[in-house]
């Protein structure tokens, strides 16, 4: 029966799905964003549970796979299907005819006399020629000069990287040509994703399932990345051979190399044996070190690089909604999905441990306070930091509980007053299917319509449908039409991010991604947290210091 009933519903999804890419491909943004919202919701919705059906579960990572360049960034940034992801210098440079300017290659062959590099570089008219376009075009010079900007937020962490596991520092700018420094970068035709562009398939250490995807982890799809580079070295014997390898494969390569008789990238390139993409892949790739090793020289003297992502990173071994941490570290959710790309949905994976980042010095306070809560009920409980004005009664008509069990998850009494109270833990049950009785939600700072449509458990559909709304953006303090949850077990939308990039790796490397979490940070709470037996688990204001 239950097979009778997957195959009724992979269907329905197909169905769903094949309008939905009908539509995009007409250019009808919104009603393409209608039908895949529809295909997904359709499985998390069904009531079966997709991990304990491998088809239902092929069939669930096959349409995220397909919508994950359009979905979470469309989402998050509410401009239908195209994602304000910047293109990088291999997409304005990809169709430039140059010319070879005998000037720049004479500059250019100078200035490498003085240019510190760990790779062998060379000059030619073809490096010459993604020199000056970078140099000398506005486009290109203003894409470039971006890609820089942004590199200063992941460069230490790169570097420091590409160190320990023994590969030139200068392969950090194999970044320039892949996503622009992008680490949600995602080539929608190929489906490579992150900033190192890896493929949703292939032995690179990077796990990836319905929770998460670690191509997307700027840390470790950057270990994988130095790990993978050193293999390709190994295999080839050349740094230019390599580079050639990651973008068009080993494999292409090396049957390159037979052929001629040459393990030379600048013979293979003579002889016309390497695709387009991979001829200017090297060139621009050594044009953008040149340039990033000698700025001035260039009109690069004015980039900024943009500061360091500072975060604390905790690893959980259990299954946490972000809303919840958003409410114990006082952090907007934006801010975590931005902090944790490679979620894919709005809580960590569930039976395994992931290493949660959060804003630099909020771990102390993520541990003091999550302790409060059981951690079977961190997917669906909340934490609520008391106002003045607050009593049990309006915070359970707020999360939408009885007041009694407010006050029972919290070890106090129904008429209790809650004066001095500094947080409660509210026992929000897990939500999977609406009621017919609908009510209004009052939109808080934070929340936007996926995370009330996950929280109330209803679809994207029902609540643009109920409450007349085009995009995703709402406004605080704006209400909307819901549906009051009933108690089951919780679905929880899951979203994809993704961009467009160049560039797709197909090769397999052996290894595994390794990866250890920074240590917290110490974190000065302005309260404490009583949880004994007997004692009430409310959070309590310390009082002041008296001398």
């Amino acid at each position: 029966m239950e097979q009778l009933r997957v195959r009724v519903l992979i269907e329905q999804v197909e169905t769903a799905y094949a309008r939905g890419d009908a539509d995009y491909r007409k250019g009808l943004l919104h009603e393409a964003k209608v039908e895949f919202d529809r295909a997904i919701d359709l499985m998390l919705s069904s009531g079966i549970d997709i991990k304990s059906n491998s088809q239902l579960q092929e069939e669930f990572d096959r349409i995220v796979d397909q919508v994950n360049a359009l979905e979470m960034e469309a989402l998050k940034q509410g401009n239908g299907f195209v994602p304000k992801v910047e293109e990088t210098p291999a997409d304005v440079a990809s169709d430039v005819t140059f010319q070879v300017d005998p000037n720049i290659v004479a500059k250019a062959k100078a200035e490498l006399a003085t240019t510190k590099s760990d790779l062998p570089l060379v000059v030619n008219d073809y490096v010459a020629s993604f020199i000056n376009f970078f140099a000398n075009s506005q486009r290109g010079h203003n894409t470039l000069m971006h890609s820089f900007e942004r590199s200063g937020r992941y460069k230490a962490m790169i570097q420091r990287i590409m160190g320990e596991e023994g590969v030139p520092q200068d392969l950090i700018y194999l970044a320039v040509a892949e996503s622009g420094f992008q680490p949600q970068a995602m080539n929608r035709k190929s489906k490579a994703g992150g900033m190192w562009q890896f493929m949703p398939h292939g032995n690179y250490g990077l796990t990836r399932n319905e929770y998460m995807d670690e191509r997307f982890d700027p840390e470790k799809s950057t270990r994988a990345y130095a790990r993978y580079m050193k293999f390709l070295y190994d295999q080839l014997g050349d740094w230019y051979l390599a580079m050639a390898g990651y973008d068009w494969g080993a494999g292409n390569v090396q049957r390159a190399v037979q052929k001629t008789g040459y393990a030379d990238f600048w013979e293979l390139y003579k002889r016309n044996e390497l695709p387009g993409e991979t001829r200017n892949y090297v060139p621009e790739i050594l044009a953008a070190i040149i340039i990033a090793n000698n700025p001035k020289q260039y009109g690069f003297e004015d980039v900024t690089l943009d500061p360091p992502v500072l975060t604390d990173t905790v690893t959980v071994n259990y299954s946490v909604d972000l809303r919840l941490v958003s409410d114990l570290v006082g952090a907007p959710i934006d801010e975590l999905m931005a902090l944790n790309p490679s979620l894919l949905r709005l809580e960590t994976p569930p039976e395994t441990s992931f290493d949660l980042h959060l804003p630099a010095g909020t771990a102390t306070l993520l541990n003091d306070r999550i302790a409060l809560i059981p951690e079977d009920k961190r997917t669906s409980w909340r934490y609520h930091a008391v106002a003045a004005g607050d009593t049990l009664a309006s915070v359970a008509r707020e999360y939408r509980v009885e007041p009694a069990d407010l006050a029972k998850a919290n070890q106090l009494h129904a008429s209790d007053s809650i004066d001095g109270v500094a947080a409660l833990v509210v026992p929000v049950p897990p939500a999977l299917a609406p009621s017919a009785h609908t009510r209004l939600y009052t939109v808080r700072k934070g929340d936007s319509l996926v995370t009330i449509a996950d929280r109330f458990g209803v679809s994207l559909n029902q609540l643009r449908r109920w409450n007349k709304i085009t995009g995703i953006k709402v406004e605080p303090g704006s209400r909307l039409h819901v549906a009051e949850p009933v108690v089951a077990q919780r679905s929880s939308l899951s979203r994809r991010r993704g961009a467009s990039a160049s560039g797709a790796k197909t090769q397999s490397a052996p290894g595994s991604t390794g990866h250890s979490p920074a240590p917290a940070k110490a974190s000065s709470a302005a309260e404490t947290a009583v949880h004994r037996p007997g004692a009430k688990t409310a959070v309590r204001k310390k009082p002041p210091v008296r001398k």
